[in-house]
């Protein structure tokens, strides 16, 4: 087929989902034009709402026959403009493919639309005896498809890995607009490339995902939470060594003062009376048993406090409210890295020194088992490359990565070939142009 006029290109996508789902008025556009943080801003040619992977198929062939881009958008939470137009892209939002299977109780599987939400999913397995093993702060409006493309962990990785150990299967359409579809979820299965794996954590630049087959894991019943106060991140790099011994462990995250502190002014909530420290790190335990007896043993040698019910929900709660406290300060630049454990003292020591150079707030916090720090920091406007040139360039010398779970998006496309050497990156192109030889899946984003 030879392109088509890109002019009509709005009504041949409104002939496919209907013309209340084809969003051209630019105040209407302007809520999907714009990142979570703020910060990153463009403009669509229109946005597009399909229904079901059909419509989709169908919007994506349009969209190739008059070679025009397309963005992919789940729930609009990413943190990198991974999902916001550049430069008038057709933007295909996703949210509503929300469906959801009945829970394969004999496999522990649950097939989701790449709309539905991270609760959504959690709330199936919990009717259902069992769990979705990831979870972040923004379970609520967080989508399986925008956590597919930017292969997102959370807090719980260290029990259970990233999303792309949860994805069994994937139903994906192509940029010619034809659908590849494996959901069968068979746990063996070797016949060539894991297409699943392929599409964790490439952005949308691969496929538009629009469901996936996800595993569950068994419900463990009884949790436990300490709060443990600490003098300095190389104290709570020693802690862990500690932790990893536990059993029950499921998540083990670290808070910088400030990051503790912004919590407690904008939203009230506050640590344990008495455990102020430089550095905090939440322990999450879950088990069958009762986990408490193992955390009460890591809190007899250390400052804190031990959390159950209510009380540990509270624990969560502030580590859930770290971002929307920042964004509260200002728009932030947000440098999600990851460095070998023995080396996040100095990831810090070079962060702190980074902000105190260009005389910005720094909000630090992440996830201490996987060495993944969230840096925010708030009053860089003139400055972000300077920060960002000083943090990255120590991050990849550390033999680091420059991003963890956000993605690269395109905040960080400059960095990823310094980051990953010349020939990985050889190899991602040309992974991209066989499977999307004219570009127009999400360019801009993951590649330079």
């Amino acid at each position: 087929m030879g392109q088509q006029h890109p002019d009509d290109l709005p009504e041949r996508l409104a002939a496919i989902v209907g013309a209340r789902h084809v969003l051209t008025e630019a105040d209407v556009r302007a809520g999907y034009e714009t990142d979570w943080t703020g910060r990153y801003h463009g403009r669509a040619r229109c946005v597009v709402r399909p229904a079901d992977t059909a419509e989709v198929a169908g919007v994506v062939r349009a969209c190739a026959a008059a070679g025009a881009a397309v963005v992919p958008q789940g729930g609009n939470t990413g943190l990198v403009g991974g999902a916001t137009p550049r430069g008038g892209e057709v933007l295909v939002n996703l949210r509503r493919l929300d469906a959801l299977s009945p829970v394969d109780l004999a496999a522990a599987q649950v097939t989701a639309g790449a709309g539905a939400t991270i609760a959504a999913v959690q709330g199936a397995a919990a009717a259902a005896a069992l769990e979705f093993p990831v979870d972040w702060g923004a379970r609520d409006s967080a989508t399986v498809g925008g956590a597919i493309a930017t292969n997102a962990g959370g807090s719980r990785v260290v029990r259970f890995g990233t999303m792309r150990q949860q994805v069994m299967g994937v139903q994906a359409v192509l940029a010619d607009g034809s659908v590849v579809d494996d959901l069968s979820g068979l746990p063996k299965a070797t016949m060539g490339l894991h297409l699943p794996s392929l599409l964790s954590g490439s952005e949308g630049t691969l496929a538009v995902v629009t469901a996936a087959r996800l595993r569950l894991v068994p419900a463990l019943a009884r949790r436990a939470a300490a709060w443990v106060a600490l003098d300095s991140v190389g104290d709570a790099v020693s802690l862990l060594s500690q932790l990893r011994g536990l059993p029950s462990l499921d998540g083990a995250e670290v808070l910088l003062a400030d990051a503790v502190g912004v919590v407690a002014d904008e939203f009230g909530l506050a640590p344990p009376a008495g455990l102020d420290a430089p550095v905090a790190v939440l322990v999450d335990c879950a088990a069958a048993n009762d986990p408490a007896e193992e955390l009460a043993g890591v809190l007899s040698e250390h400052r804190g406090a031990l959390a159950t019910g209510p009380q540990r929900d509270h624990l969560l709660a502030i580590r859930d409210h770290v971002s929307l406290a920042i964004n509260r300060r200002g728009v932030p630049l947000k440098l999600d890295v990851a460095v070998p454990v023995d080396r996040l003292a100095g990831l810090v020591d070079v962060a702190q020194r980074a902000a105190h150079d260009v005389d910005a707030a720094l909000y630090a916090f992440g996830h201490l088992a996987e060495g993944n720090l969230h840096l925010n920091y708030v009053g860089t406007t003139d400055h972000a490359g300077r920060v960002t040139d000083a943090v990255l360039s120590w991050v990849v010398a550390a033999g680091g990565a420059i991003s963890a779970e956000h993605g690269i998006g395109q905040a960080k496309t400059a960095w990823i070939e310094r980051a990953r050497g010349p020939a990985a990156i050889d190899a991602l192109r040309a992974v991209k142009r066989a499977l999307d030889p004219a570009g127009l899946l999400n360019p801009g984003v993951l590649l330079p």
